[in-house]
């Protein structure tokens, strides 16, 4: 049995932001924390005041995290980013929604003593002398603690109060893991109504010690030899009152956090086997009563759920096709009017728009990443409405005049003449790139199609069938909203950003096969037209041999597909590994290209060189974050393993943001989750000058100074299966709904 937490966020928008530019404008971006560890940076939002980000997270991690905390920062290029406001949810207000909170949050000033964060290592004791009692405190250690200064540290010190009485312990200089391992003792008043209190602060010799966080331990309840020894959170050292001013403008979050008990795989075999049986024999037996109440109870705030939870439990089955089309009849049982074929967000919609999503994202990434990235770096105003037409956009320098209206118009309508056509291209020619699984799966989609509505007068009907998926729920949005589907690292400027929304249109009317009602719609799209209706049959010709697969090209396409989907994540690095002696600097990094398998994790020169090394992912034990200071960036990784010797040695990886350290570290520990003799502690420094950088060991095998952090990752549409999980999530949905089973 297992206790799994996960955090399901979406960061909506901001408004009434406070202006940060001399322009009268800010630059905003999100970062969100849980307990003070930065997991998700947006994409900035450029000069507004009312930014909208929409973006989706899903968080895995240990269920007893604190605080969940945003922060709206304002983006500059030239010096420090200025913070905006910030929004905390501590656990225990997040656990009052079960549902999720939706809704606007006021932002809140940033107060330094409330930014703390670590825990510190204490003894409490109360004794008995022939005069007195007495109470010792042992201050062991601190981790984690707060960095406020310019190298990256702090210079930490404890001050100990007790009725009225302060002693403080010596100071460490440069460390955020100090060990002091001093002892304080103070003469027990009798009343044992005053409290000890211990501080951390950093030392400042010019400025005044900045507050790092306190414990305050009540006396009241410990007795004579008894101590207590522990962990302790540090918390700020006052609350403010007045946080809900909304002088520094509001978010919009959703936020949701659940808390699930995963049983071993045995106890939910009765419903996984019920579940396939059902998919099984629906062909001969009408009666589909599980899937059916599924479909009928499931609400619209949660069918997108589970519609995915059910499409990884039949794709771990290998019978995802077979789920489909199940729903495609249950579907089509109800459809009478062809034009309404699969438009609404059916639990049969929603399904086919998650396997698209879990099954076939490196295939969108090859159809429609070469535009997105072609219209990225052109960066050309692009505009067919009139009544958006903006003249000053658009100087034509060589001639030294302004372009007229119609000259802009058919200059944009050319642009996107050329983007069209490349991307339909593209489509035409990825056949044999589209997974088996997919293609047999439209197979099945264009055949029902075609029995339910065999007349002549419909024979566009099977077509739009599989276009309403393909194009409308699976191209169209990931052209829209590149980075959401992690075609690229930043959402676009104004103008590119409707640039792609014309061209997601264009593609919106092939798939529709150039429908009347869609040309009637923005009659201003009719430049396009042309190529519109070239691309139609371009699409026609186009699926007619994506769903002319047999069932053995089937098998044997989805061999080689597993084969592929071994790779769980590949990009271009900077690495560098501690084998050998000498200094560790930024300039020692060294440029790779890193493949992560199910197995191993490798590196070489570039994608298609052989591979230089490989460390085997069972010999992995541990993979975190490692201090700025250490090689002046923040964006740096690493991966401890054992050598052949069964010496502890490690491999750093430098990212160029915080969202692609927390992609990497995320994919890393997924596929090493059960490996045996994962360490409990790391150091997050490193190991130079004879000594470790964070807790000044000179032992370099010492345990390490902090905890690790293996169970925190994030959710991707192509996580490896959890099928104990997600059977978990039908079995409460079927047991929420149970007083309609009974009926």
């Amino acid at each position: 049995m297992a206790r799994r937490s996960s955090l399901f966020i979406r960061i909506v928008e901001g408004k009434n932001l406070p202006a940060k530019d001399i322009t009268g404008s800010s630059d905003p971006y999100c970062i969100v924390k849980i307990d003070d560890e930065t997991i998700i940076r947006t994409a900035t939002v450029w000069k507004t005041l009312s930014p909208f980000w929409g973006e989706e997270y899903k968080v895995h991690l240990p269920s007893n995290f604190h605080s969940l905390s945003f922060y709206i920062m304002d983006e500059d290029a030239l010096s420090r980013d200025d913070v905006i406001g910030k929004v905390c949810l501590t656990r225990n207000i997040l656990a009052e929604y079960p549902k999720g909170y939706n809704g606007w949050m006021n932002l809140t000033e940033i107060d330094p003593d409330e930014e703390v964060q670590g825990e510190i290592h204490l003894k409490i004791e109360i004794f008995s002398t022939d005069l007195s009692r007495k109470v010792r405190c042992t201050v062991f250690e601190a981790r984690d603690l707060a960095r406020k200064d310019r190298n990256g540290a702090s210079d930490p010190f404890v001050r100990v109060q007790y009725n009225g009485k302060i002693q403080e312990s010596s100071v460490v200089k440069k460390s955020c893991y100090p060990r002091w391992n001093e002892v304080f003792e103070f003469e027990l008043e009798e009343s044992f109504t005053e409290k000890l209190s211990i501080e951390v602060w950093d030392w400042d010799l010019v400025s005044k010690n900045d507050f790092l966080g306190k414990v305050v331990i009540n006396l009241h309840r410990l007795q004579t030899d008894v101590q207590e020894e522990g962990w302790f959170r540090l918390s700020p050292g006052k609350t403010k009152t007045n946080a809900d001013d909304g002088n520094l403008g509001s978010l919009q979050l959703q936020v949701r956090l659940r808390d699930e008990t995963v049983l071993p795989a045995d106890y939910y075999k009765p419903l996984i086997q019920l579940l396939c049986q059902e998919v099984k024999t629906s062909y001969k037996d009408k009666r589909v009563h599980l899937i059916r109440l599924i479909d009928e109870t499931t609400s619209a705030e949660c069918r997108q759920e589970v519609a995915t939870n059910l499409v990884k439990i039949f794709l771990g089955q290998g019978l995802a096709k077979e789920f489909l089309d199940l729903l495609f009849r249950l579907e089509l049982d109800k459809t009478n009017e062809p034009n309404t074929i699969f438009r609404s967000n059916s639990l049969a919609s929603k399904s086919m728009e998650s396997f698209l999503k879990v099954a076939g994202t490196q295939y969108l990434h090859s159809v429609v990443g070469p535009t997105i990235n072609r219209i990225f770096e052109e960066k050309k105003y692009v505009e067919l409405d009139p009544s958006k037409v903006e003249i000053k956009e658009a100087g034509c320098s060589g001639l030294h005049r302004i372009q007229t209206e119609g000259e802009l118009i058919q200059q944009s309508a050319q642009c996107l003449q050329s983007y069209l056509t490349d991307l339909l291209i593209s489509i035409a020619k990825s056949v044999k790139l589209c997974p088996a699984t997919i293609r047999a799966t439209f197979r099945q989609l264009y055949k029902r199609v075609e029995e339910r509505f065999p007349e002549n007068k419909h024979v566009n009907v099977k077509f739009i069938a599989v276009t309403s998926f393909l194009c409308l729920r699976f191209f169209s949005p990931a052209i829209m909203s590149p980075k959401l589907f992690h075609l690229r690292e930043k959402h676009a400027d104004a103008r590119t950003s409707r640039t792609l929304l014309l061209l997601a249109k264009a593609v919106q009317n092939v798939g529709n096969m150039d429908a009347p009602a869609s040309r009637a719609k923005e009659s201003w799209m009719a430049p396009l037209q042309p190529t519109i209706q070239q691309g139609v049959s371009q699409l026609k010709e186009f699926i007619i041999k994506l769903i002319d697969i047999e069932e053995k090209e089937e098998l044997d396409l989805q061999k080689a597909l597993n084969l592929q989907s071994l790779t769980v994540k590949e990009g271009q690095l900077m690495i560098y590994r501690t084998k050998g002696k000498g200094y560790l600097m930024a300039s020692s990094f060294k440029k790779f290209f890193l493949s992560l398998t199910v197995d191993a994790l490798s590196f070489a020169k570039t994608p298609y060189s052989k591979k230089s090394s490989f460390i085997p992912l069972s010999r992995v034990r541990a993979l975190e974050k490692v201090e700025e200071k250490c090689f002046g960036n923040s964006n740096v990784m690493q991966i401890i393993y054992t050598d052949e010797t069964g010496n502890l040695e490690a491999l750093y990886l430098q990212c160029k943001c915080v969202n692609e350290l927390n992609q990497w570290l995320s994919a890393v520990r997924k596929v090493c989750v059960n490996n045996n003799d994962m360490l409990c502690s790391y150091h997050p420094g490193v190991f130079k000058g004879e000594k470790w950088s964070c807790c000044h060991q000179k032992d370099k095998g010492v345990a390490g100074c902090d905890k690790t952090r293996h169970e925190v990752t994030l959710q991707e549409w192509n996580d490896l299966l959890d099928p104990e999980l997600e059977a978990q999530l039908i079995f409460r949905h079927l047991n929420g709904v149970r007083e309609l089973m009974k009926s």
